[in-house]
């Protein structure tokens, strides 16, 4: 494991931060910002894990980072970071935590870790289905990095300023699930014919009838400037699951990357003084579960690769670019934060359901491993009987002046990040998803009345009625911390 681990680390070098040449103010209620970010791109032949099968890394298109931003008012300081990985496990958010916090003193329940979900990174997710496993080599690489940049970033703070606003930019997302004609619809991997929607029908598919949910093209940020003007850093949250249209085995930080960099360019932040620490751009992934950027409606030619991803940064760039010049900035805003578990149940396979993936397993040749989707669908049943009954899910809230951030552990969808928006006390209020670990899709108990894909059990591990319980906990959060 010890060579494994130098593997990786001799192929992510981080990138240097020096301590900002602006004095350090600590003065209560003064706000100071510090951001960095570390590079994570693996060494080629890493193994790669967007779906069921792991395959190797064979080109890196662009590179994979952590990316801080630490804020502090004087009296309350905390962290936000976000991987360009696709998911980030428990127990490799609360080792970075945890270390962040003894070499530090910044709270634990401070720091945000969440992933934005890019499918062409390499795999750090390790075992999904047991809840508290050892640090692999590739996830204790991950964690020194994440750690190591939240030391960068608080080595960097300086005064400063903050601004945050709103754009949209409705015509990069798609309800990925579809109500069809009745009978259209193939079995589920365990035989069943009673979904009702299915996930990307394929464009201009005459048996489509209707998308099963809405889209949210909200896209929230905030930013931070000296107290001189020069931009710090930006952190924006969009609903969109990823773009692809580049060759699988090829490493990149998809449009989340692309955008970070674009936004770089439109605020002249590539042109620093060098004798201050470099921008960082920080795209988060929204409550995206269900949400895309295929339009079925439309054939979409054939494009080179990295294409799509190119137009979808740069269309959501120059629209917070646009947003950006009418903020206004404040010197003095209130930080909060709020961390929890909420103790849910894991949902468990009937007997039925168990006995069919046993026979299902059982009837595979001596030694292969599942290939098809009943197979690898049967070998998550047996899995998801042997985790707890239940669990303590990991929920998050900050209040950054009149700004509002929520975090949930999944991939949730876009109906359970509009109802925070719309119930919160802070506007805006940003939905940060895959945030402190990876327990499957959340979909509402309406969705999941549905079927479909994102609702199968293997797909989704918490019980029906989790949404509504991390909805009513979440707002509750957020009322408390805006009272405060």
């Amino acid at each position: 494991m010890k060579k494994a681990l130098l593997k990786v680390l001799a192929t992510s070098v981080l990138t240097l931060c020096a301590k900002s040449a602006v004095a350090a103010d600590s003065a209560p209620g003064i706000m100071r910002a510090g951001a960095a970010q570390g590079n994570i791109t693996p060494a080629l032949g890493a193994s790669m894990y967007s779906g069921f099968l792991p395959y190797p890394a064979r080109h890196v298109h662009d590179d994979l980072w952590v990316r801080c931003l630490v804020l502090d008012d004087g009296q309350t300081r905390l962290a936000l970071v976000v991987c360009d990985v696709l998911d980030i496990m428990w127990h490799v958010s609360e080792a970075a935590r945890q270390r962040i916090e003894q070499q530090t003193g910044l709270p634990a329940g401070n720091v945000l870790v969440s992933a934005t979900h890019t499918h062409t990174a390499h795999d750090v997710v390790g075992d999904r289905f047991v809840v508290t496993p050892e640090l692999n080599g590739v996830q204790e690489a991950l964690v020194s990095r994440i750690v190591d940049t939240v030391r960068c970033a608080i080595n960097n703070l300086e005064p400063a300023r903050i601004g945050w606003g709103v754009t949209t930019e409705p015509r990069h997302v798609f309800n990925r699930r579809w109500h069809m004609k009745p009978g259209t619809i193939a079995p589920n991997p365990f035989g069943g014919t009673n979904d009702l929607v299915k996930m990307n029908p394929g464009v201009l598919n005459p048996n489509r009838v209707k998308p099963a949910g809405p889209v949210d093209p909200e896209i929230g940020f905030f930013a931070v400037q000296s107290t001189a003007g020069r931009p710090i850093a930006l952190f924006a949250n969009y609903a969109l699951h990823y773009v692809g249209g580049n060759p699988a085995s090829d490493i990149s930080a998809d449009y989340y990357g692309f955008f970070n960099e674009r936004i770089r360019q439109l605020l002249g932040a590539d042109r620093h003084d060098l004798r201050y620490p470099r921008f960082v751009s920080i795209m988060s992934n929204g409550a995206s579960g269900d949400i895309n950027n295929i339009d079925t409606e439309s054939p979409r030619q054939k494009l080179p690769h990295y294409t799509q991803m190119q137009t979808v940064a740069e269309d959501v760039a120059q629209r917070v670019f646009a947003a950006y010049q009418t903020l206004s900035w404040h010197d003095r805003v209130p930080l909060g934060v709020s961390f929890c578990k909420i103790d849910l149940p894991f949902r468990r396979p009937t007997p039925d359901q168990l006995a069919w993936a046993r026979k299902t397993l059982a009837d595979l040749p001596p030694g292969e491993s599942p290939k098809t989707w009943s197979g690898l669908y049967a070998e998550r049943l047996v899995r998801m009987d042997a985790m707890p009954v239940s669990w303590g899910f990991p929920i998050q809230a900050f209040r950054i002046g009149d700004l509002g951030i929520a975090t949930f552990p999944n991939d949730t969808f876009c109906e359970i990040g509009l109802e925070i928006k719309r119930r919160s006390p802070f506007k805006p209020t940003l939905v940060v998803s895959h945030a402190h670990g990876y327990f499957g899709y959340l979909p509402t108990v309406e969705q999941h009345a549905l079927g479909g894909y994102e609702t199968w059990i293997g797909s989704s591990r918490l019980e029906d009625d989790a949404a509504p319980k991390m909805i009513e906990r979440l707002l509750g959060m957020l009322k408390k911390l805006k009272s405060e």
